[in-house]
């Protein structure tokens, strides 16, 4: 027996209301989209912004606590890539800001506040020691040092100058030698050694570039200090 058109209809739109409240059912009210999805057996990508990793000041993996600045230094690679200073997400030095040069790549900067004091560059092949010596011996107390090195950071070292960086809080100056790679974070007036040093020996059996060892990268967290009193 043949229904006729009105019953058809009729047939029709009931049979679409059960389906309708059997998904709904089954779903607890999940959106046409997700139905569609369950059938098809795509699952839900994640978005862009969920799959990226968090970022954190200077491309650390993890925030710095309270009053600490976060730092990211990356010595020169060969003679060809220049280095990079990085503190509180800002680059101090680099190729792109035209600031850095063969040798040592200094940043000082204040202990207590953060602030950024001076940066320069000072060429340990072919450069007066004279400029670095200067430029270290006057370091108010609690100054803090950042060096990257690039190309070669020793040829010109003298007595003196390993000193300096000595009672900043180094352990790899004396024996820092011709192209080797070097990163260190120091402080004037520092009672211990510093935490924060790296240092690559220049070798022909190891060296990643020829004549050259590999680039050296370091993080970390530098507490800021308290004020100093008077």
């Amino acid at each position: 027996m043949r229904l006729t058109a009105p019953l058809r209809a009729v047939a029709v739109l009931l049979l679409v209301g059960l389906s309708w409240l059997l998904l709904n059912t089954l779903f607890g009210g999940a959106s046409a989209s997700s139905v569609r999805h369950f059938f098809s057996g795509a699952s839900e990508k994640p978005t862009v912004a969920e799959t990226r990793p968090r970022r954190y000041k200077c491309g650390l993996s993890a925030p710095c606590p309270p009053k600490h600045l976060a730092f990211r230094l990356v010595s020169g690679a060969a003679n060809v890539i220049g280095p990079k200073i990085c503190l509180e997400d800002k680059m101090l030095m680099s190729s792109v800001k035209n600031n850095v040069g063969r040798g040592l790549n200094i940043a000082l900067v204040n202990g207590v506040t953060g602030e950024l004091l001076d940066t320069k560059t000072f060429d340990m092949w072919a450069g007066d020691i004279s400029d670095l010596l200067k430029f270290l011996r006057p370091l108010h107390e609690g100054t803090l040092v950042f060096v990257a090195s690039f190309d070669d950071a020793a040829t010109k070292m003298n007595d003196e100058s390993r000193r300096l960086f000595d009672d900043l809080g180094s352990t790899a100056m004396k024996e820092l030698a011709f192209r080797d790679s070097w990163v260190f974070v120091g402080a004037k007036g520092i009672e211990n050694k510093s935490p924060f040093e790296q240092r690559m020996k220049n070798s022909k059996s190891s060296n990643k570039y020829e004549g050259w060892p590999e680039s050296l990268e370091m993080d970390g967290c530098i507490p800021l200090r308290p004020p100093l009193e008077g």
